[in-house]
């Protein structure tokens, strides 16, 4: 496609710094970045709890409830990439606010809704504005901080999703104590609202792409996308053959039309250029094996904990805590690191640690006891930690700035990918195997987290001394 140059936009008065912004211009805006990602978080993480209550106040199965989790999810999968390229051609901080104001929206409307329909089609919606937020999330962190700390503050994002995810289920379920389920969803709003004003004055304005926005690219995004986790989920939940194979046949289609599209574009919408590096698709493929091994647990874990070893609920939760607590802790430390040393290394250790704790958890005792229990998860924890930060920061970096975007995009479509790979492989174990299935689930997620091991180690021999380059000059590709 002929690039067509975009008509002039106005850009804000101020002067942008070549090298992240000035103090304290540059705390406001890493405070909207951080609020607004927290925001989605939490959303998640309080909708779980909720799924009961909601299901019981509309007299609603539970199969039918989940589509209130998994249409808000499979929204923001599906719109990932086609929000980064806007974000390249319009501004990141363009698509940032506009998500955000349309997941706040959004919001208003799940607390209003009368029906369950109702309130599935505002959670699809939400998940749009989410798909906004999260695709630019990264790359906007770029134009914020100096490049010598990028890394670093990678770190204390991953810092906060983790204590998002932390605390979200427990607020979600104080929230439910004294207030009706229509309240998780209006407190969105007026923090919404901050976060938009916020960033209206502090987010910095980004390179534009000289392109127009390739509509036909980003519905088979979409579809491509789309169809991968849907086709996953069906098979995870024991669905006929026959609707698998339509979507599964659906999928290929729509990924080989998309493929061939792509290769005649100089910046496509599915990232081609950057994918060619090994730098970069290294990255993904250690990212996605990393989130399947992550989801692999998350969900057998409460299985394992209540339905083989005995635990009542409210101590599985407890039981549950010590592996996002540690990524708190780690994350951080790693995200330093990784402005120092090199992250192959880093993650690669990080990643074996966590397929030594799922290791150790498929192994647990009949009898553990919590120390048992909680000595492994904080294995876990640390591992993935080590393993997030300095692996977002590689991804990111290893694409030149003006796209950012593109990175970012694919990042979140790697680690969503990988966590629906990851849910379904569960469903298929448990519906298979029976409560077994739970403990072979930690297996396999050790089998994956040392595959992500592997992967990232091979990217040693991709870096060279300027590894931290804000162009991405650092990698070979």
């Amino acid at each position: 496609m002929t690039a067509i140059p975009q008509p002039a936009i106005p850009q804000p008065a101020r002067q942008e710094s070549p090298d992240g912004l000035d103090l304290p211009r540059r705390r406001w805006a890493w405070a909207t970045i951080i609020v607004g990602i927290a925001l989605a978080v939490l959303d998640s993480s309080m909708t779980n709890v909720a799924l009961p209550t909601i299901a019981g106040h509309f007299a609603a199965s539970p199969a039918v409830s989940i589509w209130i989790v998994n249409g808000y999810q499979l929204a923001i999968v599906a719109t990932l990439l086609p929000f980064a390229s806007l974000g390249e051609i319009y501004g990141y901080r363009r698509v940032y606010l506009a998500g955000v104001s349309l997941f706040a929206v959004a919001a208003l409307g799940c607390a209003l809704a009368g029906s369950l329909a109702e309130l599935t089609a505002a959670r699809i919606v939400q998940g749009l504005g989410a798909g906004g937020l999260m695709s630019v999330n990264a790359a906007l962190l770029r134009y914020i901080v100096p490049k010598d700390r990028f890394g670093a503050a990678i770190g204390v994002n991953a810092l906060v999703v983790a204590a998002a995810a932390t605390v979200g289920p427990t607020l979600g379920g104080f929230v439910l104590a004294v207030a009706d389920w229509p309240w998780l969803y209006a407190m969105h709003l007026p923090v919404g609202a901050a976060v938009v004003a916020m960033g209206w004055f502090s987010l910095p304005d980004s390179d534009r792409a000289g392109r127009r926005f390739d509509l036909r690219s980003a519905v088979l995004s979409a579809a491509a996308i789309g169809l991968v986790v849907t086709t996953l989920d069906s098979i995870g939940h024991g669905l006929g053959w026959s609707l698998v194979a339509v979507q599964a046949v659906g999928c290929g289609i729509c990924w080989v039309l998309l493929v061939r599209r792509e290769l005649r574009v100089p910046e496509p919408l599915l990232p081609l250029d950057l994918l060619a590096k090994p730098i970069f698709s290294l990255s993904i493929a250690t990212a996605m094996a990393s989130f399947v091994a992550q989801v692999l647990a998350f969900v057998s874990l409460p299985f394992t904990f209540q339905r083989i070893h005995g635990f009542p609920p409210l101590e599985v939760g407890l039981l549950m805590m010590p592996w996002p607590l540690a990524i708190a802790v780690v994350a951080p430390f790693a995200g330093r690191l990784s402005d120092r040393w090199s992250p192959a290394i880093i993650v690669g250790a990080g990643l074996a640690m966590l397929a030594a704790g799922l290791a150790a958890l498929a192994l647990l005792p009949d009898d553990p006891g919590q120390y048992d229990i909680a000595w492994r998860m904080a294995l876990c924890g640390a591992g993935f930690g080590l393993f997030q930060a300095p692996n977002n920061r590689t991804l990111i970096t290893a694409a030149p700035r003006a796209r950012s975007g593109a990175a970012s995009g694919m990042l979140g479509t790697a680690r969503l990918s990988g966590q629906a790979v990851g849910a379904a492989l569960v469903a298929l174990l448990l519906g298979r195997l029976g409560i077994e299935g739970a403990t072979w689930a930690l297996v396999l997620g050790a089998g994956f987290a040392a595959l992500a091991a592997t992967v990232s180690l091979m990217r040693l021999k991709h870096f060279r001394p300027a590894a931290g380059a804000d162009t991405g000059a650092g990698a070979d590709g």
